[in-house]
């Protein structure tokens, strides 16, 4: 469960970033997060991963209450989000196997666990073929794919994809938010930050709009508001 209450944030620099912002995602949805460079999706997401805090307001993440956190607690609670970013960050002295099982290690499971469950992972994304090559052998679209892999591994209750699809072509990118589908239908949160209207389009999940720091539409809205007047700016293409 994602909830932001009455937030705000501006930066030292006097950057307003966030404007009143009340969201609640409830667990196993999954979302997209439009807008235009600017709009306020980073911070979103930073303040979400607790890599910033709010100004004022209440950001609750996985029943954690982000303001009351101490930084001792801070890796605990990303433990239980898997994160997947635009430009992958493999590590390319490691095989795809490492880099997947890498994500288990420094949570500390065993050998053992290891060996069991990373196959069944790079199956799963089709990618146990490849699990001794390395990261600058692969194509794009199979580096995002041991990304999410990477991000999956560990069964977390959230998956936060920023921008998953930026570096790859229009059918790969329809295949990763497939994929992401098919985990948020075993039960998997999933929050997928995209520019990509016309990718937004091809599925049906709700999509949250941010224009200058505040939610100008939100497909999911339980407020009793109109929902095709939520989603008169997909209509127009203002993603």
């Amino acid at each position: 469960m994602i909830e932001f209450q009455n937030v705000y944030k501006t930066y030292g620099t006097g950057t307003d970033a966030l404007h009143d912002v009340n969201l609640h995602i409830d667990d196993g949805e999954f979302a997209f997060i439009v807008g235009a460079s600017g709009a306020g999706k980073s911070t979103f997401l930073k303040l979400i991963m607790r890599e910033e805090t709010p100004s004022s307001g209440e950001v609750i993440v996985n029943n954690y209450r982000l303001s009351r956190l101490k930084r001792k607690q801070v890796p605990y609670f990303r433990r239980t989000m898997g994160i997947v970013f635009q430009d992958f960050r493999l590590i390319d002295t490691m095989t795809v196997y490492n880099n997947v099982a890498f994500s288990m290690r420094v949570v500390g499971k065993s050998r053992r666990e290891i060996r069991r469950r990373i196959p069944h992972v790079l199956k799963l994304f089709g990618l146990w073929e490849k699990a001794h090559r390395y990261p600058p052998e692969l194509s794009g679209g199979e580096q995002q794919r041991v990304g999410l892999a990477r991000a999956l591994v560990n069964n977390p209750s959230l998956i936060i994809a920023d921008e998953p699809t930026g570096n790859v072509d229009p059918q790969m990118s329809h295949d990763i938010v497939q994929l992401l589908t098919q985990i948020n239908e075993k039960g998997t949160t999933v929050l997928m930050v995209t520019h990509q209207h016309d990718l937004v389009k091809q599925f049906e999940h709700r999509v949250i709009t941010l224009e200058d720091g505040r939610i100008v539409s939100d497909t999911g809205r339980k407020d009793g508001a109109d929902p095709e007047q939520n989603m008169v700016r997909l209509g127009g293409g203002e993603l």
